[in-house]
């Protein structure tokens, strides 16, 4: 057996986490991320010690090729595997190869559609043509790494002896894991159940091989269905952080986790590696650089996840806290850290902190983010590890943005109306602004418009405090529209009209970075106003 193999017995009281969060997590709707995000994002799943990260679609263009190498070159030590999904072709398999190939873990991860719609209407290929196609594209494929991964598209709408026969083929020539993907979310635990069963039972080489599963949500069983098909031997789940993805989304890996931490007894005595103490920290983070916000009743990591306001259950965690708490909060990270930090703490005690939290900076960057602590140790009693986390993430954001607010005001008046002036900045031209509005929020982004002389349409809006209590930061997400496109922005602030503006101007960043040909037509400010 050659270093790169899977041991298949090593893993049989384990399940390998095959985090996507970077690949078809980031094909969401408005989730695009930078290729600096995208290393933050991965670096933040190294601390989680997820076992597989997929870390783009190396084809797909020279930024995803580029992001997916920098990945596979930060991975040296982790004892993470990265993987570069590509297309059942010699063009794809070749660019994911020298994408991973920096990675001490590589693997290719090939695919193929099965499914006789898909090859009607999309493929327009036979059934004897794709076995040709898979023997080719995994063959070439392990001739560069021996880590391959094999998946049959539209798995659960394909014909299951077909699909035997494809597998069996794959496993001939290398593969060693077999993905059986749901990818329009079709199918129900109980076919799920059959299907990987059957497949375990007849695919020739089963016994050499990991089988994997990666579930969408379009009819709200990604979990259910994740979770019994690791029941009936799966050994790998695909899973996204938040469970991001197209459409309805992927698996939520912080789910299937703690179903397996909690309930693993029901899985055949399963476990996971990840560090889930991380896992309300990566879930922000990702939240914070997508502009997806996690929903309030979202299972582990939303906000709501602990929180008891019904009488009857406050009585009972009063007494015993497992009366109506099935996990222990601190073991998913919410207020996991005991740090207690203030204006009066030094640079010491705050990169000690920094480091509790798993959060390397280097000077430049500790610097700012120290100078930004400040004023918000001036706002705020008590400074949390969720509030350092959430303030590194908007610096590092803030200090990539195109455009920023250099200063602003806001007067209300009677009746919601209100009115705003701001100046921001651009390549060291100042713009400045003035509007009237429906309420403060509505004047300071028009008037942010008018300073820039743009127009678009904002498509999503989201507040929510970081930590509860009233000196709570709030974190705002924004969605904007322009030129067909949809550009996402955050914002952090305890004043949220400020988190309002900073995140509709860091979503304006985005759209000029994409789009730097764009000319601002607002009127220069001859001089600052307070």
């Amino acid at each position: 057996m050659s270093d790169g193999d899977i041991n298949v017995s090593a893993v049989e009281d384990r399940v390998i986490v095959f985090d996507t969060t970077l690949r078809d997590g980031e094909q969401s709707p408005g989730a695009t991320l930078t290729a600096d995000e995208k290393l933050q994002v991965a670096e933040a799943l190294f601390r989680l010690k997820v076992d597989v990260i997929e870390a783009g679609f190396p084809a797909a263009s020279p930024g995803d090729f580029e992001a997916v190498r920098e990945i596979a070159r930060r991975s040296k030590g982790t004892g993470v595997t990265v993987a570069g999904l590509a297309r059942a072709n010699k063009g794809d398999i070749e660019r994911a190869a020298q994408a991973v190939a920096p990675a001490e873990k590589p693997r290719i991860h090939t695919f193929i559609a099965t499914s006789d719609i898909h090859l009607k209407y999309k493929l327009r290929m036979t059934r004897d043509e794709v076995i040709a196609r898979v023997r080719e594209s995994v063959t070439l494929a392990k001739s560069y790494v021996d880590d391959v991964e094999f998946s049959c598209e539209d798995a659960t709408r394909s014909d299951r002896d077909f699909m035997v026969e494809v597998f069996s083929v794959a496993v001939e020539c290398g593969a060693t894991t077999l993905n059986i993907p749901d990818t329009v979310g079709y199918t129900t635990p109980f076919e799920y159940y059959d299907l990987v069963s059957y497949l375990k039972q007849h695919v020739r080489g089963a016994e050499n091989v990991v089988f994997s599963v990666h579930c969408h949500d379009d009819l709200g069983m990604a979990t259910a269905n994740t979770l019994i098909a690791v029941k009936a031997g799966a050994r790998q789940v695909e899973v996204t952080m938040n469970g991001i993805g197209e459409r309805a989304g992927n698996t939520s890996l912080e789910e299937v986790v703690m179903a397996l931490e909690t309930r693993g007894t029901e899985f055949g005595g399963v476990r996971t590696q990840v560090a889930t103490e991380r896992l309300v920290p990566v879930s922000r983070l990702v939240s914070t650089l997508t502009g997806i916000a996690v929903q309030a009743n979202k299972a582990i990591v939303g906000s709501n996840a602990f929180a008891h306001e019904a009488g009857i259950h406050q009585d009972g965690m009063l007494k015993e806290r497992t009366t109506y708490e099935i996990m222990n909060p601190a073991d998913v990270g919410w207020e996991g850290t005991s740090l207690v930090l203030g204006k009066h703490s030094g640079r010491a005690g705050f990169r000690s902190a920094l480091t509790d939290l798993g959060i390397t900076l280097d000077d430049a960057q500790m610097q700012a983010a120290y100078e930004r602590f400040l004023e918000l140790a001036d706002r705020k009693k008590k400074v949390t590890g969720a509030d350092l986390e959430a303030l590194i993430a908007d610096n590092i954001i803030v200090h990539g943005s195109a455009v920023h607010i250099t200063d602003f005001s806001v007067t209300s008046g009677h009746g919601g109306e209100a009115s705003a002036m701001v100046v921001v900045n651009r390549d060291d031209h100042q713009y400045t602004g003035r509007s009237a509005g429906n309420g403060p929020i509505d004047a300071l982004l028009s008037a942010i418009d008018i300073a820039l002389g743009i127009e678009t349409e904002l498509t999503y809006f989201n507040v929510e405090a970081v930590t509860p209590g009233e000196d709570a930061q709030g974190q705002v997400h924004v969605r904007i529209r322009h030129n067909g496109q949809t550009y996402s922005g955050h914002g952090l602030a305890t004043d949220t009209v400020e988190a309002s503006a900073k995140a509709y101007v860091a979503a304006v960043s985005q759209m000029l970075i994409s789009q730097p040909d764009v000319v601002l037509a607002g009127m220069s400010a001859t001089s600052r106003w307070t």
